[in-house]
């Protein structure tokens, strides 16, 4: 008999269990909240009007459309049970042999859930799509507004958290602002905005060496967003982000500060780290459950003695390594520990300006900028999306013209209110 394979999450590690099974003697049941795979690294393009949501995403049945032994079930799982190895989702119950918890990572507010209101994370498309709309009605805002104070507050752009996101979403915030939209408004002057980055820590990109930080760090100044370091928030309401008694007035605020793991962790009943990340064994599966694997941003394991990073090449290459696991059927006492082979970082900064690192090799400017256009663009699940993509780039680096400024459910710009 066919073995059951379900596994939770169309990101790019459930994305790669699935592919990487094509072949194999399995039933799969690929299960997702949504329709599409996303292409998170490139959230931040749409989050600033360059590119459009088709161009960063593909829907998931398009992707396996020629792979017989997989269906893609569209719905949310609610509960796993893995002592009757069976997955509800909705109203439905979905019995396995193997299971693959592929399901990402969300934003983490640190226990002030009541933030994401003021502050919306980056990690899906509505999200993405809500903080292009902020921006834009909020130039329109300051168009029409005759109160000072407010054209300023609304020309206020705040980033929270110094890592890739933040400092990508910084960049671009600053070069629509400064670059693309200076001859659209009549009253007011885009150029005159402010990006502000705020980073808790004393240094921006902590994950890359510290030099390859510094000259992001100045990169960015160089573009006008202001950078400040060991700043800590402390609330944040409709009056802007508030520093201790300091108050940066802003109608702005995105959150990039940190990710934890959904709540769908806690039902497999197996120790998680203080993210809710599920502590794997070396070969990812659940302590006492040798069929159940977490992958991706929703697990918690070791390389050299330190944590993986929350990065899509870690999760594809574990989605890679179980899938093998599944198709041979190894014993839990069989199995080599996974191994992950360190595929460096990337950082877009600005127009023609990034950092990459992988081991002792780093690379700062253009040319970085061109391997990140490479590396990001040959990685994408379809050709369609590849030539698009590029396409849309050049369009917005060489004519300084953003691709979607279409705001469509905004309030009226005479309104006051965030």
């Amino acid at each position: 008999m066919r073995k059951k394979v379900l596994i939770i999450g169309g990101g790019f590690g459930g994305l790669a269990t699935v592919r990487a099974l094509k072949n194999a003697d399995v039933d799969i049941t690929l299960i997702d909240r949504t329709n599409h795979h996303l292409f998170q690294p490139l959230l931040y393009q749409v989050a600033s009007a360059s590119l459009s949501p088709g161009d960063v995403a593909v829907p998931i049945r398009e992707v396996l459309r020629r792979q017989k032994n997989v269906r893609a079930v569209l719905g949310e799982a609610t509960g796993i049970d893995t002592t009757a190895r069976c997955v509800k989702v909705d109203d439905s119950i979905y019995d396995y042999d193997y299971l693959v918890v592929a399901v990402g990572a969300q934003t983490c507010y640190y226990g002030h859930a009541e933030w994401e209101r003021y502050a919306p994370g980056l990690k899906t498309i509505s999200d993405a799509i809500r903080i292009r709309e902020n921006i834009l009605t909020s130039f329109e805002k300051a168009e029409v507004t005759e109160d000072e104070r407010e054209r300023c507050k609304q020309m206020t752009f705040v980033v929270v958290g110094a890592g890739p996101v933040g400092v990508e979403m910084a960049g671009a915030i600053a070069e629509l602002a400064k670059n693309c939209m200076c001859s659209d408004f009549r009253r007011i002057n885009t150029s005159q905005a402010r990006v502000i980055l705020i980073e808790a820590l004393d240094r921006i990109l902590l994950a890359f060496d510290p030099r390859l930080s510094e000259k992001a760090r100045q990169a960015l100044e160089k573009m006008g967003v202001e950078v400040r370091l060991k700043s800590k928030i402390t609330h944040i309401d409709d009056k802007g982000v508030w520093l201790g008694e300091e108050l940066i007035s802003t109608a702005n605020v995105v959150w990039s500060a940190g990710i934890s793991a959904p709540a769908l962790t806690k039902s497999l009943g197996a120790e998680t780290d203080r993210l809710g990340r599920v502590c794997v064994n070396p070969d990812l599966s659940i302590p006492g459950c040798p069929e159940a694997f977490v992958i991706g941003d929703a697990s918690f394991s070791l390389s050299d003695g330190k944590p993986l990073p929350a990065l899509a090449p870690v999760a594809i290459q574990q989605g890679k390594y179980v899938s093998t696991l599944i198709r041979t059927e190894l014993p839990a006492g069989g199995r080599m520990p996974f191994v992950y082979h360190d595929k460096g970082f990337m950082a877009i900064i600005g127009r023609a300006k990034a950092v990459v690192q992988r081991g002792g090799f780093k690379l700062s400017g253009f040319w970085a900028w061109c391997a990140f256009l490479v590396v990001h663009v040959a990685v994408l699940v379809q050709f369609r999306n590849r030539y698009a993509v590029t396409a849309e780039w050049l369009w917005y680096y060489l004519g300084n013209r953003p691709g979607v400024r279409l705001v469509t459910g905004h309030q009226n710009p005479q309104d006051k209110g965030t």
